[in-house]
């Protein structure tokens, strides 16, 4: 279940052209507020808004509830917390400077790159 929220999350970033994306398994962390983090950059304002409002629909459409959200009203870091999946979406020099993923660099990482889609089907001879 964890692993399809997590694709989930990472296609909707990936479907408004979100880049550099990442979770990071916190499950062993000691002290840690949720099971994972997902990280991602925009280039700009309104992308971070973009990926964080797709991201929330996609969610919403699998009756996944986001329990609380910060960040909408400037879009340079929005937050999304679904609980035991944390969803950080920043601006690309916002995230550069908070280096994020640098607090938990010992922790398992997975990075999200875009599906390929299926070629046509081959037909027999």
């Amino acid at each position: 279940m964890i692993t399809h929220e997590l694709r989930l999350i990472a296609d909707a970033i990936l479907d408004k052209k979100g880049e550099n994306v990442v979770s990071l398994d916190l499950r062993k962390t000691e002290g840690a507020i949720t099971d994972f983090f997902v990280v991602c950059d925009g280039s700009n304002t309104t992308q971070v808004g973009a990926i964080a409002d797709n991201i929330e629909e996609k969610m919403k459409e699998e009756g996944i509830t986001l329990y609380r959200s910060q960040g909408e009203g400037n879009n340079f870091w929005i937050i999304q917390d679904y609980g035991h999946i944390v969803v950080h979406i920043f601006l690309k020099e916002y995230r550069d400077f908070y280096r994020l993923e640098g607090l938990w660099a010992d922790v398992p990482r997975k990075e999200y790159k875009e599906r390929k889609a299926a070629g046509p089907a081959k037909k027999d001879k």
